[in-house]
């Protein structure tokens, strides 16, 4: 428990041996353990108090419902909610700008159950990705850039007043 070695618990004997005397070490060794088993008998009576509560309330229940609040992940149930098939992480896991690259499958709509007039046509699928990298475009010659500063044009000379 307070894992001393032979080597330390031979200093401490040294130092008592100092500190205390040849004298009174025994009669203080045996107050030590009796402190020790006092100590002892308490916690086992503590524990076999709180044994007996929790039989008493059947507290079972609670500790499967603790325990399984310990093991809820937010993570996967996030994930479960949001991206039930894959489509999402495999958008972000895969490149869109290699050859290999194949789009998700797109979802299926559900039947309906009655409906008014025609049926509404599908939209068009975009024929490139919805999101290209800069550094994936190749650049045009930029037009020059204006400049930084422009001075305000010069407005007419302003007439001194005349003096009458």
């Amino acid at each position: 428990m307070f894992d001393l070695a032979w080597s330390e618990i031979a200093l401490i004997g040294v130092v008592a041996l100092v500190v205390i005397g040849p004298k009174d070490l025994p009669e203080a060794i045996r107050g030590i353990a009796r402190g020790i088993a006092k100590l002892r008998r308490m916690a086992s009576e503590f524990q076999g108090q709180a044994d007996e509560l929790v039989r008493e309330a059947n507290l079972d229940e609670v500790r499967q419902s603790i325990n399984e609040i310990r093991r809820f992940n937010v993570r996967d149930e996030l994930t479960r909610a949001v991206d039930k098939d894959g489509s999402i992480r495999k958008t972000f896991t895969e490149d869109p700008l290699k050859p290999s690259y194949t789009p998700p499958p797109a979802p299926t709509p559900a039947p309906a159950a009655e409906s008014f007039g025609p049926p509404a046509p599908e939209p068009p699928r975009p024929a490139a990705p919805a999101f290209i990298p800069p550094g994936a475009v190749p650049t045009a010659a930029a037009p020059p850039a204006p400049p930084a500063f422009v001075p305000p044009a010069d407005p007419a000379p302003a007439q001194p007043p005349q003096q009458s």
